[in-house]
């Protein structure tokens, strides 16, 4: 319980924290997501928190969708932010993860009509994978540097 988001169900960043950790320490090699929904503060102002909530639900949801296999991990970091851990991935399998992340929230069609971007709810992503010489740490700072240059550049999209 005390690794999972209570609104969404999925893993939260506790339990990110404790799986990043594991595979450092087990050499494994994966692909980290950091994504967050684009204009959330709008939607919450436009919508009220109850829809917000629902909102986060939704996206949580496509994002599950998203996922190559059961072993990748959906997780809510906080807020709007979410990330997505994806074992044993290459940069090209992470953004066909990221492609879609996009088409899914696209089909999910969540009105938006506070987002300087689109009708409806979208999420900027930065991507990065594993280094033997990184820690866990420095990998979720890469992802969120790739996530700000996501944003810098537009949103609505990924970045590296």
């Amino acid at each position: 319980l005390a690794h999972r988001d209570p609104l969404t169900g999925i893993a939260n960043r506790r339990a990110m924290n404790s799986i990043l950790h594991d595979a450092m320490d087990n050499g494994g090699s994966f692909a980290l997501i950091m994504l967050d929904v684009d204009f959330f503060k709008r939607y919450n102002d436009t919508y009220g928190h109850p829809a917000g909530d629902r909102c986060l639900i939704q996206v949580a949801d496509a994002l599950q969708r998203s996922t190559r296999q059961s072993e990748d991990v959906v997780v809510r970091y906080g807020g709007e932010e979410f990330a997505i851990i994806l074992f044993n991935a290459t940069l090209p399998e992470a953004e066909t993860v990221a492609a879609r992340v996009k088409q899914e929230l696209k089909l999910a069609a969540i009105p938006h009509q506070a987002s300087a971007v689109n009708a409806f709810v979208t999420v900027s992503q930065g991507i990065t994978c594993s280094a033997p010489a990184k820690t866990a740490e420095q990998i979720i700072s890469d992802a969120d540097a790739a996530l700000y240059r996501a944003k810098e550049s537009g949103r609505n999209r990924w970045a590296l």
